[in-house]
């Protein structure tokens, strides 16, 4: 039973969330501003998003390869197709079943290319790891390239004696996190260890691989892509094709942790979006259209592929099924 509502909780939740965000986004504008956002919708270069959609296909490709790489070690050598076909299943997933696709796509690639779901989802989760070390790093530039505008915006939002008072609330956090990882002996303690020694071993993957050099150069090629998708589709509407590069890459940043909030940034990719670009001078209703005509794109996208590789995965591999 508490399995069960905890599996609801996981699904309604993220979805109840972006559901509130488009309603009160939306009830904030004017009839004015709203016909603005339509038609913002209108002029728009679709065929700027179009380019944008395939630099981020493209990107999938990259990480279709990367994962031979990855899985090379461990004795096996799953075919480029399928592949790609068990990512695309993986974020049709993510957009109805938050954090379902990991499971998914090991689930696909132990069914046609008979990895062991262990090993699979293992180098799945230090994929993982490594792009969360990527994000980090795009946010650190975002922050350098940003800070003072930033801070000038954190300042008048939350007062500076606020901000001191957070600044040793969160020291203090971590000082008593290491005190309970130290001392307890509690099973809440060593799942939180168990995980904490995963992540590591995920991030420590890439210096014990054979192939660093070019396992780099993917990721990096990878998040290239990213960048490059988002900076692409700037340019479909006029008013956002000639913002400064540190805010294009803070944008891309808030956009890229949104996805976690929500059911693949439901509600909360365009709420988010469009707030980051407010603070650096582009209206509301400009920020808002953009980040709905690059979320819907992305999801679409994601919904045709990963139906396709749904469809043509047991035709592809009807002699192993």
């Amino acid at each position: 039973m508490k399995k069960s509502v905890s599996k609801f909780l996981k699904i309604a939740l993220p979805l109840a969330l972006g559901i509130f965000l488009i309603i009160w986004s939306y009830s904030r504008f004017s009839a004015a501003q709203l016909t603005e956002i339509k038609t913002h919708f209108k002029a728009a270069d679709y065929t700027y998003v179009i380019l944008a959609v395939v630099l981020s296909i493209l990107s999938h490709l990259f990480r279709a390869v990367r994962w031979n790489l990855m899985l090379a070690p461990l004795g096996y050598q799953p075919k480029l197709l399928n592949n790609f076909m068990a990512i695309s299943i993986a974020y049709l997933m993510n957009i109805f079943i938050p954090k379902s696709g990991e499971v998914s796509r090991g689930i696909v690639i132990n069914k046609y290319e008979e990895v062991p779901f262990d090993k699979a989802f293992g180098t799945i989760i230090s994929e993982r790891v490594i792009d969360l070390v990527f994000l980090l790093g795009f946010t650190l530039v975002a922050l350098w390239l940003q800070y003072d505008v930033l801070y000038e915006y954190l300042t008048q939002l939350i007062p500076i004696a606020k901000l001191a008072y957070l600044f040793f609330g969160v020291v203090a956090f971590g000082v008593l996190f290491l005190l309970f990882l130290k001392y307890s002996r509690s099973a809440l303690r060593q799942k939180i260890k168990g995980f904490l020694s995963g992540l590591r071993d995920g991030v420590f993957t890439i210096f014990t691989m054979k192939k660093k050099g070019l396992f780099l150069l993917q990721t990096c090629i990878i998040w290239g892509l990213y960048l490059l998708s988002f900076y692409v589709s700037l340019f479909a509407l006029e008013a956002t094709s000639g913002i400064a590069l540190g805010t294009i890459i803070i944008t891309f940043v808030v956009g890229s942790f949104s996805f976690a909030f929500t059911n693949s940034g439901f509600g909360s990719y365009p709420f988010f979006v469009a707030g980051i670009l407010a603070v650096f001078g582009v209206a509301e209703t400009v920020g808002t259209a953009f980040g709905w005509i690059v979320w819907t794109s992305n999801i679409v996208t994601l919904i045709a592929f990963g139906g396709l590789s749904l469809l043509f995965l047991p035709l592809y591999n009807q002699k192993k099924v």
